[in-house]
């Protein structure tokens, strides 16, 4: 069978390019470091590393998936567009990043603005292999608009373990997002299915790109709601050839006590509010006291005295510059010291820096500057408050009543700070004390997933590692599960002191099909009534199936996911958290080869709290009134869980299912005999 011509061009091409990237990473590993010193030199080895790296090639990939002819002044160019540069012996590019300038008309391209574009071709793919391609001619006026074959399949694809780059099927609403320029914060509200995580990890790849020299320095932070999360997107930047990017859940950001203690959701909401800044604020600076006495300092035969309104003066100076109370406290001695040498200079001596720093580090004046500002550590302060009655009722008068005072407080002393019942809720509360006694170092920009489900001050804690940069802020405020959830963006980019970001709405869903839309989506109107659901746009509506167990619901669970186990893709069967060794023994009755979160394996065993953010392709879903009935916001939880699903639904319940969900024409049938509903 003769090859198609074009097809055999495309995939020399490809083997021409795959052979230039490896020839790159051969001359980065030739390179020898040497700097002018060992640091330099290690520096350099450090980044050759991460140079050859980011070269490794995947053959499980394709090194490019389109390609656009342009025309400019009668100056024809084709150009194909892949996951990163790759140039010929003689520099000329083989494949152009996709975060380039001249791949922006690839995805943005359209016959009412082709962008100078006259071809956009897309290439089909199996295992790496160059398969197939689909052309668009932007510019012939015989042709219509069609929906790519490619570009639908390529979305609708089946897939097994962690989440993948989307770089191939980037829409144009999706790209306004990612190539937003760096002095730019964005929040992106997404319902399911919408791409907001990838859109998120994208536009961080596209600014590692664009912004290098800066982002070299200063650094790229990705944040996520827990570890099973991190683990499902952790290959996304490496996979664009990003491999030093950092990511963390904000436990990790904010951990420096060990986390013994678990706060009742009243007290966790209490102590996530965003008063208890300004209380933790009051209790730092309520340290410093009032100077009672002239300071006297000895030097030489003389002892020179500052006055007591002249320290009172220095002192009123320093609170009102602003700085960290650590840092305004370092400066007094320098202030003191300055007064002395005033009067020295008055009575006739010679004095310079050297001699002002000698005052200042002298016996007596640090040990007035020890008695009016002591130093303080925020772990001790904040163990203080937090079991000190007298300190926290002055921090806290004006600002929390008595009940919510005596809510604070630990119900046990705390012996020391190693033995404290610390909480989460109190880390955050530590770092936001470490903030307020000096700076806390920032990065260049922040990206920060599921932010609809952080508290006041754990955006407040996330904001300050953007103080100087920018974030992508990704969320949907119909998925907000914790009791302090936030209600708005405007209210939460507030927190994260970002009031002037830009909100952009991802309403097209792509990965959620429509017969999954439709029945999660009754639950909107009750857990979100201003949020509309994702338009989907696949051309599969997907299956849902309901199937009441009747009687045994783990045998019910067993056939379910033996029979969903039998379609193509991954299968997560999401549990409420308390039943998962009862659904353990289901199937492993089923004699199922499944795993769990960090397994990596075709079937997952979700616990219903770690299921957000993540994605299926079937998703059997246990009980939902055992998972609404499990917390407060089980409704939204619900949600959720519902909405992992990229291909089918199946939802088995022996417990009828919330009134919400109720279908006006399903009928309840056994296991066995499924309702299913399309």
């Amino acid at each position: 069978m003769s090859v198609d011509p074009v097809l055999q061009t495309e995939r020399d091409h490809l083997s021409r390019s795959r052979a230039d990237l490896n020839s790159m990473r051969e001359h980065t590993l030739s390179l020898t470091a040497q700097g002018g010193d060992h640091v330099s030199t290690e520096y350099l080895k450090a980044a050759l590393y991460r140079r050859a790296k980011a070269l490794e090639d995947d053959p499980s990939l394709p090194l490019f998936f389109g390609r656009i002819d342009r025309t400019d002044d009668d100056h024809a160019e084709t150009f194909h567009i892949g996951r990163r540069h790759v140039m010929d012996g003689d520099g000329d590019p083989m494949v152009v990043d996709w975060r380039a300038d001249v791949s922006r008309a690839f995805y943005r391209a359209t016959r009412d603005d082709p962008h100078g574009v006259t071809l956009r071709r897309r290439y089909g793919f199996a295992g790496g292999e160059l398969t197939s391609y689909e052309d668009e001619h932007l510019l012939d006026p015989g042709e219509t608009d069609i929906t790519s074959r490619i570009l639908t399949e390529e979305i609708e694809r089946p897939r097994v373990g962690p989440m993948r780059d989307i770089v191939a099927t980037i829409q144009p609403e999706q790209d306004e997002v990612v190539r937003a320029s760096l002095d730019r914060t964005v929040c992106v509200q997404g319902a399911p299915g919408t791409g907001k995580t990838a859109v998120g990890l994208h536009r961080a790849a596209f600014l590692l790109h664009a912004y290098r020299d800066r982002l070299s320095r200063t650094g790229v932070l990705v944040i996520g709601p827990n570890q099973a999360f991190l683990h499902y997107i952790a290959q996304v930047l490496p996979t664009l050839g990003e491999v030093d990017v950092r990511q963390v859940t904000v436990a990790e950001l904010v951990e420096t006590v060990p986390i013994r203690g678990t706060d009742d959701p009243e007290t966790a909401t209490l102590k996530g509010d965003a008063r208890l800044a300004e209380v933790v604020r009051n209790a730092i600076w309520s340290h410093v006291q009032e100077p009672a006495d002239t300071l006297y300092v000895p030097r030489g035969t003389r002892r020179w005295r500052v006055p007591v309104h002249e320290v009172a003066d220095a002192i009123r100076t320093l609170r009102e510059r602003g700085d960290g109370y650590t840092t305004a406290r370092s400066l007094l001695g320098q202030r003191l010291a300055h007064r002395i040498l005033l009067r020295m200079e008055a009575a006739g001596e010679i004095t310079d820096d050297r001699v002002q720093n000698a005052v200042a580090r002298s016996r007596p004046v640090k040990a007035h500057v020890d008695e009016l500002w002591p130093a303080l550590d925020p772990v001790k302060l904040v163990m203080r408050l937090l079991s000190e009655p007298d300190l926290l009722a002055t921090a806290a008068a004006g600002i929390l009543d008595d009940d919510e005072q005596r809510r604070l407080l630990w119900r046990k002393p705390a012996r020391g700070p190693k033995t404290a019942p610390w909480s989460h809720a109190d880390a955050v509360l530590v770092d936001e004390a470490a903030a307020a006694l000096e700076r806390v170092p920032g990065v260049g920009h922040v990206v920060l997933d599921e932010a609809q489900d952080l508290s006041p001050m754990e955006l407040r804690a996330v904001g300050r590692r953007a103080g100087t940069g920018s974030l992508t802020v990704l969320g949907d405020i119909a998925q907000g599960t914790t009791p302090w959830a936030t209600p708005s963006w405007p209210e939460a980019l507030r927190h994260l002191a970002h009031d002037d970001a830009h909100l952009e709405v991802l309403r097209k869903g792509y990965r959620v099909p429509a017969a999954v839309v439709e029945f999660a989506g009754r639950l909107l109107p009750v857990i979100a009534p201003g949020i509309a659901p994702p338009e989907p746009v696949r051309s599969n509506p997907g299956r849902l199936d309901l199937v009441d167990a009747a009687g045994d619901l783990r045998e019910a669970v067993a056939v379910a996911a033996v029979d969903v186990a039998s379609r193509e893709g991954s299968l997560g069967v999401i549990v409420a958290d308390a039943a998962v060794p009862d659904m353990e023994a289901a199937l492993d009755a089923a004699g199922l080869d499944y795993g769990h979160l960090a397994d990596d394996a075709r079937i997952t065993l979700v616990p219903a709290t770690l299921a957000k953010g993540l994605e299926y392709d079937h998703v059997v879903v246990v009980e939902p009134a055992a998972i609404v009935a499990a917390e407060p916001a089980g409704l939204r939880r619900l949600y959720v869980v519902l909405t992992r699903a990229v291909s089918s639904l199946t939802v088995v319940h022996r417990e009828p299912l919330p009134g919400a969900l109720a279908s006006p024409t399903a009928r309840s049938k056994t296991a066995g005999s499924p309702t299913r509903e399309r």
